[in-house]
């Protein structure tokens, strides 16, 4: 039989239009999400992390910490998406109340839908209107007393080819600054863009060298004696490049083993980068801005009680990165956990106790570092109660240290213009610094900033004694300064972190603030 064609009357054809469109409009959008990096403010454990919510399968999950509002999980999609329909499916512990935000560089977000009275099970929300290279859930309100669990989380939509295609503008007058036998400081004019610019690549000799979110930069692991040449570029969130900035020449110092510290004090309070009040995010990025041979923590590493889920929530987000080149001592907020003490030792265990005490030396170039538990004579304790095994410990270490440069670290400052005060409980140890010709000692307590001119055992200025600074500004809330001491250099309430740069026989200190531009420089003090 031969097939007829069926005219479908004008009325019907166009009833049938835009059926077909929608339907069409709906097939076009895709599965962004599935395999896409992902960042969340917490897990409830290592079985349950961020990347599981998006492998397509329902039978793993991402899990948060427990009981603890707002938390949030991130999806970067690769570039610029239009996104039209998220998929939940909750496990059973879910919210009741989210929403979802875009952002194009992972810092400003824009809300596209909330939701109140959440039931669990599965929430397809679709006829979004998000565009947008980042798609982040907030959980506001959990249902139950546990945190928030997802199955799995699909983000539909189209890649943007309307996006971002425009590059940040080139980075300009990049200078060398500070020069040693081993490191180049940079720094140079930010870059502008569009949308935002997102960081900056460091070029040596033409390579990519290293990564930075500010306008400086520390170059370090060079060879003595070498001639290098550097540029930068600047990159934003979709992944346009700039083109390169102005090349700069840089020669190291002949000889000798210099290298850069870090160095801070009274870090974690229990938030997270998804707070912009939180600060120990940001003093880890100077951290890595630096780029240092080591990093020296001075006590007070974790608040509030310093439980173990602090440190793994709170500081092994951030400053945690670093623990493999850290050197920590413990502050009084250390002993406050169940155990004192416990939990700063399961944490950072050999690394903070290599002698299986909290106390101990270590030696990087021509300098002994003493890293000293002040927690065993603090305020509270009788007056000089110092453990008399670690006090003959350390003049026993100090008396035999064969290296011509010493510094030393503890939490508790014997001179301060902070909160707390003078502490005369630190006056033995101070007068054992003075004694045995430390050059440096670095504290915290105090949440501030003060450097201290060469102090005898008294206090005053003597350019024989060592050097004291407070660099308590790593994140906590901060204290106000009150009276300077006479022998204070520069005092200043502000976060930021200390860059310690040393030599064979010498050493410089600057306080880096948030912005990574120097707060304060010390003078090259050479070594007793």
């Amino acid at each position: 039989m031969k097939a007829r064609t069926r005219l479908l009357p004008l009325g019907a054809a166009a009833i049938l239009l835009p059926t077909l469109l929608s339907g069409n409009a709906q097939a076009a959008d895709v599965l962004l999400s599935q395999g896409k990096p992902v960042l969340v403010s917490s897990v409830e454990s290592s079985s349950y992390g961020g990347p599981l919510a998006v492998d397509g399968k329902t039978s793993t999950r991402w899990a948060s910490a427990e009981g603890v509002d707002p938390q949030f999980i991130r999806i970067d999609l690769g570039g610029p998406s239009a996104i039209n329909r998220v998929k939940l499916n909750w496990e059973a512990a879910y919210a009741s109340a989210y929403r979802l935000e875009v952002s194009n560089d992972g810092s400003a977000w824009t809300s596209i839908k909330s939701v109140t009275g959440g039931n669990g099970g599965t929430d397809d929300l679709t006829g979004l209107s998000g565009r947008g290279r980042y798609l982040r859930l907030v959980g506001t309100k959990r249902a139950t007393s546990y945190g928030y669990s997802l199955w799995e989380m699909q983000v539909y939509g189209t890649s943007d080819s309307s996006g971002d295609t425009q590059a940040p503008t080139a980075p300009t007058n990049l200078k060398a600054g500070s020069i040693t036998a081993s490191t180049v400081d940079l720094t140079w004019t930010g870059s502008t863009d569009n949308v935002g610019v997102s960081g900056y690549e460091v070029l040596r000799n033409g390579q990519v060298v290293g990564t930075t979110e500010s306008a400086s930069y520390t170059d370090s692991g060079l060879s003595a004696s070498t001639a290098y040449s550097y540029t930068v570029r600047a990159k934003d969130a979709a992944g346009n490049t700039s083109a390169a900035s102005n090349q700069v020449q840089a020669t190291t110092q002949a000889g000798g083993s210099s290298f850069v510290l870090a160095a801070s004090g009274d870090i974690a309070e229990q938030c997270t980068a998804s707070s912009s009040s939180c600060i120990h995010p940001k003093t880890a990025a100077l951290v890595g801005q630096m780029n240092p041979a080591a990093v020296i923590t001075m006590g007070d590493n974790q608040y509030d009680d310093a439980h173990i889920e602090d440190f793994t929530s709170y500081f092994d987000k951030t400053w945690g990165k670093y623990k493999s080149i850290m050197h920590p001592v413990p502050g009084n907020h250390e002993t406050y956990d169940h155990t004192p003490l416990g939990a700063y030792k399961q944490y950072f265990g050999k690394i903070a106790t290599p002698n299986g005490k909290t106390y101990y030396s270590w030696e990087m170039g021509n300098w002994h570092f003493v890293a000293i538990d002040s927690t065993e004579f603090s305020p509270g304790l009788a007056a000089n109660a110092i453990s008399d095994e670690q006090l003959n410990w350390i003049k026993q270490d100090l008396q035999s240290n064969t290296k011509p440069c010493v510094a030393a670290y503890y939490h508790h400052p014997r001179y301060t213009s902070g909160d707390h005060g003078d502490n005369d409980k630190m006056a033995t140890l101070w007068e054992t610094m003075v004694g045995n010709k430390v050059d440096l000692v670095l504290n915290g307590h105090d949440h501030h900033y003060e450097r201290f001119y060469p102090q005898n055992a008294d206090g005053d200025k003597d350019a024989a004694g060592p050097v004291q600074i407070i660099g308590g500004g790593g994140g906590a809330t901060l204290y106000p300064v009150k009276t300077e001491h006479p022998a204070t250099a520069k005092a200043i309430s502000t976060y930021g972190v200390l860059k310690l740069n040393m030599s064979d026989n010498a050493f410089s200190t600057q306080l880096i603030g948030l912005d990574g531009k120097t707060i304060d420089s010390s003078p090259t003090y050479t070594c007793h």
